[in-house]
């Protein structure tokens, strides 16, 4: 198993070798997104990346949202495509080290699959605390066999419900529709609620 910390996503960057970013926000998530009627929302994206879902909600008016990476580069990146993202939303530290709570969303792409799966209650249980009440973690996880060659590691609906279950409400956690091509029959589409 690879060490999954910041120097690793920093190579990642460096090299730019960041298979996982498609360039634009995912379609589960932009009509996700589209359905969202508070703009108020205070919104938490960890692990954001290049952060296109950052960008699709700020577009939409969306003004609290934060983002969370322990890369640098990435927060760089999405600074430069939006000036105006305020500075101190962008927080360039460990996920597990975040102590900003009370979110009303939290928007999942691509970061649970990205940490060592030996972090997963961890996660479930550090997701929970940052919601505030009523919060909403939802999103995407990929579903195929949990494997040791990520990330991404894999994972099932039986999994995702043993792990979630003893924190939230499972809403909805079903095979994506409207996946994009390269992820076709490979995610799941979630609302966990707090």
């Amino acid at each position: 198993m690879r060490n999954l910390n910041k120097e690793y996503w920093d190579d990642k960057y460096a090299q730019n070798t960041t298979g996982w970013d498609i360039g634009y926000v995912s379609t589960p998530l932009k009509e996700y997104i589209d359905q969202l009627k508070d703009k108020n929302s205070k919104i938490l994206i960890p692990g954001a990346g290049n952060g296109h879902e950052v960008e699709y909600l700020f577009k939409k008016g969306f003004t609290n949202i934060y983002v969370i990476d322990i890369a640098l580069q990435p927060l760089q990146n999405l600074k430069a495509r939006i000036p105006s993202f305020p500075d101190n939303h962008l927080i360039h530290m460990d996920f597990f080290d975040l102590t900003i709570s009370d979110f009303d969303l939290i928007l999942e792409q691509t970061f649970f699959c990205a940490l060592d799966p030996s972090l997963r209650e961890a996660y479930a249980m550090k997701m929970h605390g940052l919601l505030g009440p009523n919060g909403k973690l939802s999103g995407l996880l990929f579903d195929f066999p949990l494997t040791e060659d990520g990330p991404p590691f894999g994972g099932s609906v039986a999994e995702y419900r043993s792990i979630f279950s003893q924190y939230f409400t499972i809403k909805v956690l079903e095979p994506a529709y409207n996946s994009i091509k390269p992820r076709k029959d490979n995610e799941l589409f979630f609302i966990f609620e707090k």
